[in-house]
């Protein structure tokens, strides 16, 4: 990679790894619908300036605004509400590390799912030494916390939604705009989250601490904005495979600052957890060379 992408792809790295510890801190005054809602709000309002300042054309026909809403529901949406509902019983570091194995499931979809990327030993290999990782990170909670242990399932599943989602916007999305791969999901996120909040978190809770509304801007400017504009044009520019791998860096981030900032324990089971799931992405990406 040149070094304009290794730029990019450290700072969509930070931008990702630090979401974590903004949602825990957001998740503590509000429910994860009316938190995932403002958050693609000021992620979508974000994308519109980004639009007007390019005077960018938007998608003119159905068939190029269908895969990008659908994209809306099962990329941003449900993964959205997912691990900030996961998050109120589970630590940010947890979160992050979980979050971690999307490689590993999008190994496992892509095999079904495109033609040209199979399944091999390497990859076999890391995603059974991805599964004991998991199965170590949530052995601590197993027996203690019905409630951490449905947190740590949550965000399992939020990335198997973010894994499906990648296979599906590299099949339907090609020959879409960048710019509007990132801000059209966004459009049908924002519905129907704020929608959802209506329905279930209703009166819908205005904060009223500065913290949790510089929590919010981030989560949607940076994280959801900026994050999935950096996203797609890494995309573009070196592929999907090697901008996935961005997820490598949350562990690192999300643990580090989960102890720092919110003072959450570093136990063994955490260390272990993380140092296998990393291992496991190495080992699927065996034959991946870095240029």
């Amino acid at each position: 990679m040149k070094t304009k992408h290794w730029i990019v792809f450290i700072a969509l790295g930070i931008i990702w790894s630090s979401s974590f510890l903004w949602i825990k801190i957001a998740i503590a005054e509000m429910g994860p619908n009316t938190l995932v809602a403002y958050r693609v709000l000021f992620g979508l309002l974000f994308g519109i300036v980004v639009i007007i300042a390019q005077r960018a054309q938007p998608p003119r026909i159905l068939k190029e605004w269908t895969p990008l809403l659908v994209l809306g529901i099962t990329n941003i949406a449900i993964p959205f509400f997912l691990i900030s509902w996961g998050e109120k019983t589970i630590d940010s570091g947890v979160a992050s590390i979980l979050d971690a194995t999307v490689p590993l499931f999008t190994i496992l979809a892509a095999h079904f799912m495109l033609h040209d990327d199979k399944m091999t030993m390497p990859k076999v290999l890391g995603l059974l030494l991805g599964f004991v990782g998991v199965v170590i990170l949530m052995s601590k909670d197993i027996g203690a916390s019905a409630g951490s242990v449905l947190g740590q399932i949550a965000v399992i599943v939020a990335s198997i939604f973010y894994a499906g989602s990648s296979i599906f916007a590299r099949k339907y999305t090609e020959g879409t705009q960048g710019i509007f791969r990132s801000v059209g999901p966004l459009v049908s996120a924002t519905a129907v989250m704020w929608i959802a909040s209506f329905f279930f978190e209703a009166p819908i809770k205005v904060p009223d601490q500065p913290m949790i509304w510089i929590a919010l801007l981030w989560l949607g400017v940076f994280g959801s904005g900026v994050a999935f504009v950096m996203l797609y044009y890494l995309i573009h520019e070196i592929g999907p495979t090697r901008s996935t791998m961005v997820t490598y860096l949350f562990p690192l981030g999300g643990v580090t600052l989960g102890v720092l900032f919110l003072h959450e324990q570093l136990t063994w089971e955490v260390a272990v957890g993380a140092i296998l799931i990393l291992a496991s992405l190495v080992v699927a990406n065996w034959s991946v060379k870095i240029s």
